[in-house]
């Protein structure tokens, strides 16, 4: 039975083609879960001006969907449908170079830190993904990283069709009233849960240790030997220390401002005094300036933390918690002024499902840590801080707050209007892409291998 609060069906498709690489499609690039001895013959099986599609971008989603149907059949027609939605991306691609639509490097190199470090924490370490691989964390992104640079191209240009679009209370209400009762979806429990991060303190000795080892290195440097060797051996990048440092080229505001001030201050094969961001210390040399672009390379050094510095983020949390439980505060503008995690924070603290975007988590797929945290606390109640280790290995501690708890139920207009706006949202703008996708298929070249002669390319209707 179709379910409305799901993505329409083309819409679904080409969020699936785009978004698969995520997590999915990006482990299916590096070869996980491709069958020991089992090679797939690829080949290109359509062209959209000058974009390709390959056999094994489709066979990589195929599989999947397979996977996800758990046994269950496919539509006959699926891996047309997958064809459609990979096209209709090439053709957000192709549209794309035509209109001059670019993604910066900066925002490439951030989704690809993030990507690795995800699958990093699903594998263990980032020691255990690149001897799972037999490569390093680098040949690994720079493998990736035009898939990346493609989907955050795409992203953009669905950005630019329909981003301005939005729904009225009104629309979502029509839009509830049109589901079929038998359609109605029913929700497990959900809860609301927010938190409030803080970092471990560093303590002044271990910044005075750090601060001394960059201006030793800084004198070896200045003596004669290799920035891009000293680099390799002591910066705590993992991106650029095994590159002697080398970060490439950014534009204005592509960097943390304390390290963009410090290189904009040098001459190219200068080196700055020792500069203090929110990932530690630097020393950083000037390479080269391009109009409003320069390239750096550079030393960084974290310094460590301790039981006693993640006590003093403790104190203060405990404070904060002490005026949001007398209504000093509330814990949405608490998390806005005060939380590490920039995030959440900004959600009001709250977590948000990765699925839908809302604010309402299934509880049985909460994290364990989560789910026996707020097993016994009642709506309201907000955790003593608790030691936490952040996704990118900070030591930390946070409070947990549980805003709401609602019980199963069929769905309906008063508890779930976020889910239906989102519908609403999606279906509106789904409608928004159509009508481009209309405009602008007749404007490109479209090849398609015999075999899939009978799929229907870019046509919206279908």
């Amino acid at each position: 039975m179709t379910h409305f609060l799901r993505l329409p069906k083309r819409a679904a498709l080409l969020t699936l083609a785009l978004l698969a690489g995520t997590i999915a499609s990006s482990f299916a690039q590096l070869g996980i879960g491709r069958p020991a001895g089992r090679q797939i013959v690829d080949g290109i099986i359509a062209k959209i001006d000058n974009q390709i599609v390959l056999r094994s971008d489709l066979e990589a989603i195929y599989a999947q969907e397979v996977a996800r149907a758990e046994g269950k059949p496919l539509p006959p027609n699926m891996k047309c449908r997958i064809l459609q939605s990979l096209a209709l991306n090439k053709l957000l691609l192709a549209k794309a170079e035509t209109d001059s639509v670019v993604v910066e490097d900066a925002q490439v190199k951030n989704e690809l830190d993030r990507r690795m470090n995800y699958f990093a924490q699903q594998i263990g370490s980032e020691k255990k993904l690149e001897e799972y691989y037999n490569k390093p964390i680098k040949q690994l992104k720079e493998e990736l990283r035009p898939q990346v640079r493609e989907q955050l191209t795409q992203q953009k240009m669905q950005d630019q069709i329909a981003g301005k679009v939005t729904v009225t209370p009104r629309e979502v209400r029509q839009y509830f009233s049109r589901i079929p009762k038998d359609s109605l979806p029913y929700y497990s429990t959900e809860v609301e849960v927010g938190q409030i991060i803080k970092y471990a303190k560093v303590n002044s000795s271990a910044k005075q240790a750090a601060q001394t080892q960059l201006n030793d290195l800084r004198a070896r440097i200045l003596a004669g030997e290799s920035f891009e060797e000293l680099a390799k051996q002591y910066s705590q990048d993992p991106g650029s220390g095994a590159q002697g440092g080398y970060l490439g080229f950014f534009g204005r505001k592509e960097l943390v401002p304390e390290y963009e001030a410090a290189a904009l201050r040098l001459e190219p094969g200068q080196l700055s005094p020792v500069v203090e961001s929110q990932f530690g210390f630097h020393l950083i040399q000037l390479i080269e300036r391009k109009g409003d672009k320069y390239s750096t390379r550079h030393i960084l050094l974290k310094p460590a933390t301790g039981a006693t510095d993640a006590n003093e983020s403790a104190k203060e949390l405990v404070k904060l918690r002490r005026r949001i439980l007398s209504d000093s505060t509330t814990f949405a503008k608490a998390a806005k002024d005060n939380s590490d995690d920039k995030q959440t924070g900004a959600n009001g603290g709250l977590l948000q499902n990765r699925e839908d975007g809302s604010t309402y988590l299934p509880l049985d797929k909460l994290d364990p840590a989560i789910f026996f945290t707020i097993d016994t606390m009642k709506v309201g109640n907000v955790t003593p801080p608790m030691p936490y280790r952040t996704d990118d290995g900070k030591d930390a501690v946070r409070i947990i707050w549980l805003k709401s708890n609602t019980p199963p139920h069929q769905a309906n207009f008063k508890d779930d209007y976020q889910k239906l706006a989102a519908a609403a949202l999606a279906e509106k703008k789904n409608k928004a892409l159509d009508e481009w996708f209309s405009q602008n298929r007749g404007s490109v070249y479209i090849e398609v291998d015999p075999q899939y002669a009978d799929c229907k390319l870019l046509d919206v209707t279908n």
